[in-house]
C-alpha cells in the first residue's frame, strides 16, 4: 500500500526508524559496558548523546509514521495494529526523554536510568514487532507494481 509519507514510492517512516532504534540500542549498550566495566567514562557520555540523537531521529520518525497511520482504513485490524505501534513508540520515546533528563541532572547516578534503557529497548522489540507486521502481513508501505490493492485485515 502506497503511503503518503513518501518519497518516489519509499517511505519517510522506514527511512528515519533506523536511526532512532540504532541510537536508542547503542545507548544501551554502552550502559552495559559502564556497568560491565566499572569505568563512568566515555560510557555514559556516550549513552546520553546517543540518547539525544535517538529521541531526535524518533521524532522525526513520528510525524510521517502518523501520516502513514491516517491512511490507513479506520475499524481494521491493521489500523488497531497502528495505533498499537505508535502508542508505544511515543511511551518509548517519553521513557528516553525522562532517562535523558535524569541523566542530565545526575550522571553519577546511573541504576533507575540504565534499568529504564533496557525497559525502553524491550518495548521497542514489541514495536518493531508490530512494525514488521503491518509491512508484511498487510504490505503497509509497500506499494505493488501489479496494480492489485492489499487487503487490510
Amino acid at each position: 500500500m502506497h503511503t503518503p509519507a513518501s518519497i518516489h514510492g519509499h517511505p519517510i517512516h522506514a527511512m528515519l526508524v533506523p536511526l532512532a532504534i540504532g541510537g536508542f540500542v547503542i545507548s544501551f549498550v554502552a550502559d552495559i559496558i559502564c556497568l560491565a566495566t566499572g569505568n563512568l567514562q566515555p560510557w555514559s557520555t556516550i549513552a546520553y548523546y546517543t540518547m539525544l540523537g535517538a529521541i531526535l531521529a524518533a521524532l522525526a520518525a513520528a510525524l510521517p509514521g502518523f501520516i502513514d497511520m491516517l491512511s490507513l482504513p479506520g475499524g481494521t485490524p491493521i489500523k488497531r495494529t497502528a495505533l498499537t505501534h505508535m502508542g508505544i513508540n511515543l511511551t518509548v520515546v517519553a521513557l528516553f526523554a525522562w532517562n535523558a533528563w535524569q541523566r542530565h541532572l545526575n550522571p553519577e547516578n546511573l541504576g533507575t536510568p540504565m534499568l529504564m534503557s533496557g525497559i525502553g529497548i524491550l518495548m521497542l522489540l514489541v514495536s518493531g514487532w508490530l512494525g514488521g507486521k503491518m509491512v508484511y502481513e498487510a504490505g503497509v508501505g509497500v506499494e505493488r507494481t501489479d496494480g492489485v490493492p492489499r487487503d487490510h485485515r
